[in-house]
């Protein structure tokens, strides 16, 4: 097992790798970025090295590793189009990477994996029986990665529940709650009320993985650890934490009124998102709870910030508040 502090991170431009990228680099990494029309041959900014490249060229990304000790792989195809036919070959390309260098793969991991037999507590044994297309795939991805760390990778995987956070672009926060960059008035909440969603705050997150790699010579080869996140414990919690944010920042409180999933069956034989976001309303309508114990048994706590404070930096970087600009990646 490679035990440098070179960590290549794939997607630092996106909300969880970028966030990822950051947090490595404060806590001691020498971290480089794979970017699509970086300059050529490298651009260092804010502590990171950006590297000109392509997560989906194999080359690239073998090159971009050498000398690796971890690989972040939190990339996605560009605006998520052709998700399914790209994924696992982008995977495969991390893993090949991986393998080459003796290097620890960082994933992060969803509910997505699970389907209703599986709720609503789940742990890191759960059955994967996704009812989904993208549920399945992501079941694929892991196999993928059991086998790699079978083949000379390690591989951590971390699965938290919806992001949000100050730079999170596609997620249920930005796109079903509140909207980016507009004045909120109200709060479109997908749950019903009694139903507990689990929720994960992004620089929590980042930190667990940042964690949970300082102790890698101890996890096993195949490591996967489930948050606990923000559990939000009868559906109410979010929206009353956007309401007293809002509250304080503007003295008028948002109205919470329900998701329009009717708008969505109507219009998601058009739109790409609208169905696949239809396909989770099964997450809404059950409680989804993540047990964190063999967490806590490695680390001792869990990374965690207060609801009021990080609802208030995430809808700060989604230009939400007044006079605060949005996050690049927010829109």
């Amino acid at each position: 097992m490679a035990s440098n502090n070179n960590a290549l991170v794939l997607g630092a431009s996106g909300g969880i790798g970028g966030e990822v990228a950051r947090q490595l680099r404060d806590a001691g990494w020498q971290v480089r970025a794979l970017k699509r029309g970086a300059a050529r041959p490298v651009e260092r900014k804010d502590g990171i090295t950006w590297l000109s490249g392509d997560a989906m060229n194999r080359q690239d990304v073998l090159e971009a590793a050498q000398g690796c000790a971890v690989i972040v792989h939190a990339v996605n195809p560009p605006g998520y189009r052709q998700w399914s036919e790209l994924v696992l070959p982008m995977l495969d390309n991390t893993i090949a990477a991986a393998i080459a260098q003796g290097a620890t793969i960082v994933f992060p991991g969803t509910v997505y994996n699970y389907g209703p037999d599986a709720l609503p507590v789940l742990t890191e044994n759960s059955p994967q029986h996704p009812v989904t297309r993208k549920g399945a795939i992501r079941v694929e991805m892991e196999r993928h990665l059991l086998d790699a760390s079978r083949g000379g990778a390690r591989v951590l995987i971390v699965r938290a529940g919806d992001f949000f956070g100050p730079k999170t672009g596609n997620s249920w926060f930005s796109q079903g709650l509140v909207k980016p960059t507009k004045p909120i008035r109200t709060v479109s909440y997908p749950g019903g009320r009694g139903i507990g969603h689990q929720w994960s705050y992004l620089p929590d997150v980042a930190r667990t993985m940042v964690e949970l790699l300082a102790r890698r010579e101890r996890l096993d080869a195949f490591a996967s650890f489930h948050m606990a996140g923000h559990w939000d414990a009868d559906g109410t919690q979010m929206s009353a934490a956007i309401r007293r944010v809002m509250g304080r920042h503007t003295g008028s409180e948002p109205r919470v009124v329900a998701f329009p999933w009717w708008l969505l069956t109507l219009l998601s034989p058009f739109v790409a998102t609208f169905r696949e976001m239809r396909e989770m309303r099964y997450l809404w309508r059950t409680p989804v709870q993540m047990d964190n114990a063999k967490l806590y048994a490695v680390l001792g706590y869990e990374p965690h910030t207060p609801w009021d404070e990080a609802v208030e930096a995430t809808l700060l970087g989604m230009g939400g508040l007044p006079h605060a600009k949005p996050s690049p990646l927010a829109a």
